[in-house]
């Protein structure tokens, strides 16, 4: 009798361990998605954006909720449940062109926020024709979608690109 006993305490004392420990691990993630969340936040130049790529299967054909930061020649975007340290997607500012202009339809609702505008980009042709098909959208809210299409019509000074 006092031998199952034993093992019944050492199998709660085990159980109490293994629970302890995944406890931390959870805390510990946590606490690197916040402090990624804050470090890429307080750098600046970052807005809450949504982006899904349209026609494209899986992950990247529906919508995820991130954070865009502004570069000069391209902008990065982060999943704001990540800890990736670098961007998931990048938005090259050459060519990139606004296609479409759209409010949220229907299917869109489940997944966005009621106050947001969601914007079709792609890129210029290689012979500088226009795109055909859009290749991201990109939801945001009115003061960020400003933001955003006031970066894609500026030029940094000093830069030089080649047509």
């Amino acid at each position: 009798m006092e031998q199952h006993s034993a093992q019944a305490g050492m199998v709660t004392g085990s159980t109490q361990w293994v629970a302890l420990a995944l406890l931390l691990v959870l805390l510990a993630v946590f606490v690197a998605v916040t402090l990624r969340r804050w470090v890429l936040v307080r750098r600046g130049g970052a807005v809450e954006c949504y982006l899904r790529a349209p026609g494209v299967p899986g992950r990247r054909g529906s919508w995820r909720i991130g954070f865009g930061r502004y570069g000069s020649e391209s902008l990065g975007w982060f999943p704001i449940f990540s800890l990736r340290p670098r961007p998931t997607a990048m938005l090259s500012r050459r060519g990139l062109v606004v296609v479409g202009r759209r409010s949220p339809d229907e299917d869109d609702r489940a997944h966005l926020p009621g106050d947001v505008s969601v914007v079709q980009v792609a890129w210029l042709g290689a012979d500088g024709g226009d795109p055909g098909a859009p290749e991201y959208e990109i939801a945001m809210g009115d003061a960020a979608l400003t933001g955003f299409l006031s970066w894609m019509e500026s030029m940094p000074p000093g830069t030089q690109w080649e047509a």
